[in-house]
């Protein structure tokens, strides 16, 4: 395979220059045009060589033209992303297979915002069988791999991975040390427990122990009658040979497996395993639900939001969360269910039953049970939807938006604020809000580096100019500037300067009321749920300004006097320090002294004796 990068003008409908104000070189469609018409995967940068989408491609040179060519009908999040593309890169592979590994690696890599992301960083926890091993045990891992041994899951939540353990270790008498064993060793505490055999000190014969091995194979696989009846033969034959204590252990565990069982629930036996991907779509975001079926037994749930997706295609949708939902550590089961079967499914179902190591089907149901667990998963992907979407407070953003006489409802909100004491240490803060909460991974701090001086309206313009103009594709809604009229000026006209057309309102305090740039004044102190989100907005943003401040006065406050000298560095400093033992014992020496330090000279000398005695 290799990379090629492109670096093309603006495509149609976009402007002519570049943001910086360069001429456009040449037509991104003669560069479309020289594209290969092999798979590969490509992938859409921001001319600050930002990744802003990967996809995969059959054929790269038609893929890339559907986004470019005048005649295309793009959906609106599209032509926003196009609109934004100043370069691009491909990777040519040798199938589409390739493409699809490489695709769904770049994008847990880079996670693009244009993306489809499933955000779940975790692996899932599975129960390990060691049967490889002489004497086998189990274990929870998140990372499988093809090593001979038996994998049972994925459970989700982990808690009833944490149950079935628990189960196992009072039920069955299997080894739970991870001990070579290797020679014989003397038995701890759990053999006089009678939780385990002690095959480390040869008290079980091996074929015993693998019977007990098999026992908990069948019960984390839900083979109930063949366990029962393997455990009702095994109490028989105890009791026939009046081994009565052994077989009493027995016929309890046979009851608690039969209220294991009972509590389970059974959705369907002879369907096997399964995974159910249930899917919702409403406002341009959508939310997917993916029950676990294994041996007819329902034993868990996953359940996703996407926002912002830059698609209304399900298929489109579907490759997609198929796609990134596989890459993870996971064993896809011999069926998945789905609404509506991904584009280019061959080489997806390809791709699993290679991570499966057998035949893995990819289903679209229209009758029967496996379609009622289909509406099952969408009925749930509905209600996660509700609730993830109820946070995000749509309707109390219909009424922000009629407060406020927006244009829109803001989905996404910026906030603004300065934190200074006396013109030291001035510091610009920036805070996030979308769908109900805080982005903190998209928070920003920085000093003022550009005003001295106490001066709010340069410092707002200061700090809107350098956290704006890095934003991209995060651009807020509406922008929430801490103060009243004159700040909230000077943050629009830096917002014009650079090309920034988001709404923007100020927010004064005693009486808190929200400022707009048509002069009319917003009451926030009606305890509205609207005006109570802007006022949440506005105490966070100064809350993450005055900490940061904090944190830059309490750090210069314990900072050595030595540091603040001008031309006196961390080295010079040391060097200070390890010729006189003390900061008392530098000012008790004279410049003579102080100049035989190698590096240092008679007037910097002079200049260290001046500034401790000013900072004294």
């Amino acid at each position: 395979m290799f990379m090629t990068s492109e670096q093309p003008d603006p495509p149609a409908g976009s402007p002519a220059d570049l943001p910086d104000g360069k001429p456009a070189q040449e037509d991104i469609r003669e560069k479309v045009r020289r594209a290969p018409t092999k798979p590969g995967v490509y992938i859409f940068k921001t001319q600050k060589d930002k990744i802003l989408y990967v996809g995969k491609a059959k054929n790269l040179r038609n893929r890339l033209r559907s986004y470019f060519q005048k005649s295309a009908n793009l959906e609106p999040r599209k032509v926003a992303m196009v609109r934004m593309i100043r370069d691009f890169e491909y990777i040519v592979t040798d199938n589409e297979l390739e493409a699809l590994i490489l695709e769904a690696s770049l994008i847990k890599q880079h996670k693009p915002n244009f993306n489809i992301i499933l955000r779940d960083d975790k692996n899932y926890p599975y129960i390990k069988l060691t049967v490889t091993e002489e004497w086998p045990r189990i274990e929870t891992v998140r990372g499988i791999k093809r090593d001979g041994n038996i994998y049972f899951g994925p459970y989700i939540p982990a808690q009833a991975m944490w149950e079935a353990i628990a189960f196992i270790r009072k039920n069955f008498s299997i080894r739970t040390c991870g001990y070579l064993l290797d020679k014989p060793m003397r038995p701890c505490i759990q053999y006089q427990m009678k939780k385990c055999p002690a095959p480390c000190a040869g008290l079980i014969s091996r074929e015993e122990y693998m019977d007990i091995v098999e026992d908990v194979r069948l019960f984390l696989a839900g083979e109930k009658k063949e366990l029962l009846e393997n455990l009702e033969k095994k109490m028989t034959e105890l009791s026939d040979e009046m081994k009565f204590e052994g077989a009493a252990r027995i016929r309890d565990s046979i009851f608690n497996l039969q209220r294991a069982f009972e509590s389970q629930k059974i959705i369907a036996p002879e369907l096997g395993d399964i995974d159910i991907i249930g899917y919702y779509r409403e406002d341009g975001m959508a939310a997917i639900n993916v029950l676990f079926l294994r041996k007819g037994m329902l034993i868990g749930s996953r359940s996703f939001f996407l926002d912002k997706v830059i698609t209304s295609d399900e298929p489109e949708i579907m490759h997609s969360v198929v796609e990134l939902f596989y890459a993870k550590e996971i064993i896809p089961p011999a069926c998945i269910l789905v609404n509506t079967p991904p584009d280019d499914a061959k080489a997806l179902i390809t791709w699993l039953q290679d991570k499966r190591g057998a035949k893995v089907e990819l289903r679209a149901p229209r009758s029967g049970k496996r379609l009622d667990l289909l509406k099952m998963a969408n009925e749930n992907a509905r209600l996660h939807f509700i609730s993830r979407k109820k946070p995000s407070g749509g309707e109390l953003l219909e009424v922000l938006k009629d407060k406020l006489h927006l244009a829109q409802a803001p989905l996404t909100i910026g906030a603004f604020d300065v934190s200074t004491i006396q013109g030291s240490d001035s510091v610009g803060a920036f805070v996030y809000w979308e769908n109900g909460r805080f982005k903190k991974e998209l928070y920003r701090h920085l000093k003022i580096k550009e005003v001295q001086g106490v001066d709010d309206y340069s410092m707002m313009r200061e700090i809107v100019r350098r956290i704006l103009g890095k934003l991209e594709d995060k651009m807020p809604d509406l922008v929430v500037i801490d103060g009243g009229k004159g700040q909230l000026e000077a943050a629009r006209g830096v917002m014009a300067e650079i090309g920034v057309k988001t709404e923007v309102i100020g927010i004064a305090k005693k009486p808190d009321r929200a400022v707009l740039l048509s002069n009319e004044i917003i009451d926030l102190e009606d305890k509205d749920k609207a005006s109570l989100l802007l006022k949440r907005i506005r105490d966070e943003v100064h809350r993450f300004a005055v900490g940061f401040h904090r944190k830059l006065r309490d750090k210069k406050m314990v900072q050595s006097p030595l540091g603040r000298i001008p031309g006196v560095g961390k080295k010079r400093r040391l060097e200070l320090l390890r010729h006189f033992g003390s900061l008392e014992n530098i000012r008790k020496a004279s410049a003579d002294e102080i100049a035989q330090i190698k590096g240092l000279d008679i007037k910097t000398a002079e200049r260290i004796l001046k500034g401790l005695k000013a900072l004294k």
